[in-house]
């Protein structure tokens, strides 16, 4: 197959080395991605350069308007061309999860540090190959880390903050939701997150994986079992004519439908606390409502990620009298991130977390430190999903999740 590119890469020169990116993969995370590594630097002071050097992308076309579009500097159609090639020093993986392991893995040998999105593989035995790949990277200076980009959110970071401090004091329960309506239509086109073999799961690891991330980071605890109920409302789907992000085009033909549309379940952490957890699809009239509460001896605190510049903090030991969920708009320069953009009371987006997730990575590499969240975090979900799983298929008995180990 013939390398194609558009332009020379940017191999850096000026006082500060270039960190030179390459992505695979240029639709909807594609363009979150790339506007990330577009703006980060332009907004934090980072100790690397970042060189958006090629984007890669299975059909000619679409990548090379791709680089145009997005800004990167040259492209190819096949991503192991990419993790070849010597101007590469990160590759950011925004594929479906049948394709994670195989670029990571290949990746992490060729000396490249990598950021995969979430879920961080398909299956369990996917996500341990890539833990242990980036653990024998990590001795050559290697780093990788999964893309659960909610943690980077300034009101979520916030709450992490808020909980380390005792704030809340003995964590008791977690409530998470995260709830979405685009499948309610019957008639929606089989898009691949409906497609087992290329999406592992349905709403459980397409939405469940960022609640539990978000539930195992704002505690500090670890899921030690699950009981779980997975649905399909829709079995059967029009075959697509094309698709884009979360909209497509209904062919004549149709085809199952081999994933979940809903999952709940219940959950043990090894802290003491207790939780549950709801991922649909089906949630009609919500379009993207990541919700998470923690309740605490001491207080609770609340988020949602349609208001994602609010938390609802509530402090117990405040007097009856006044006591109650207060709203903290979470915009003020000492708040986490927030800082680096605008004035207090002006909103930041669903974009911002994703330059967030780059200055992180840029600071880990640049310092040679360890990125959060590790491939071991993303192990750490992706067998919480597959207990769900395995306890869905037992009519929803309690399943113990296997413990990962951490260096």
């Amino acid at each position: 197959m013939t390398t194609d590119h558009s332009a020379g890469p940017d191999t850096g020169g000026g006082a500060v080395p270039a960190l030179r990116v390459g992505m695979v993969g240029h639709a909807f995370m594609g363009a979150a991605h790339s506007q990330a590594w577009r703006t980060a630097g332009r907004f934090f002071d980072l100790p690397r350069r970042i060189a958006m050097t090629a984007v890669c992308g299975r059909d000619r076309d679409r990548v090379s308007a791709a680089a145009g579009r997005l800004g990167w500097e040259s492209w190819e159609t096949d991503w192991r061309r990419l993790v070849a090639r010597d101007d590469i020093d990160v590759v950011d993986i925004c594929t479906p999860g049948d394709s994670h392991a195989e670029i990571a893995v290949a990746a992490l040998a060729a000396g490249k540090h990598v950021i995969c999105e979430k879920p961080l593989a398909n299956s369990v035995a996917e996500a341990e190959e890539m833990a242990a790949a980036a653990d024998r990277a990590r001795a050559h200076g290697v780093r990788a880390m999964v893309a659960f980009t909610y943690r980077r959110v300034p009101a979520l970071a916030l709450a992490r903050r808020l909980v380390e401090e005792g704030r809340l004091g003995r964590i008791h329960q977690v409530r998470a939701q995260y709830l979405q309506d685009w499948l309610v239509d019957p008639e929606f086109p089989l898009a691949w997150r409906l497609d087992k073999e290329r999406a592992g799961s349905g709403a459980l690891g397409d939405l469940g994986a960022h609640s539990v991330d978000a539930a195992q980071y704002l505690t500090g605890q670890r899921i030690t079992s699950v009981g779980a109920l997975l649905q399909t409302f829709v079995t059967e789907r029009p075959v697509p004519t094309s698709v884009s992000g979360l909209s497509a085009t209904a062919g004549t033909g149709r085809g199952p439908v081999t994933v979940d549309d809903a999952a709940l379940f219940t959950a043990r952490f090894d802290g003491g606390a207790i939780g549950v957890f709801e991922a649909t699809r089906f949630a009609t009239g919500h379009k993207n409502a990541m919700r998470i509460e923690i309740s605490g001896s001491d207080g609770s605190l609340a988020f949602d990620a349609e208001s994602m510049n609010e938390l609802a903090f509530f402090d117990r030991s405040e007097g009856s009298a006044t006591a109650g969920f207060r709203r903290i708009l979470v915009t003020e320069p000492d708040h986490p991130y927030a800082g680096a953009w605008w004035p207090p009371g002006h909103l930041l987006g669903y974009e911002h977390a994703f330059s967030h997730q780059v200055r992180d990575f840029v600071e880990a590499v640049a310092e040679g430190t360890d990125p959060r969240p590790s491939f071991a975090d993303g192990l750490s979900v992706q067998r919480v999903l597959a207990a769900a799983e395995s306890s869905a298929a037992a009519l929803g008995v309690h399943v113990p999740v296997l413990p990962v180990r951490t260096h």
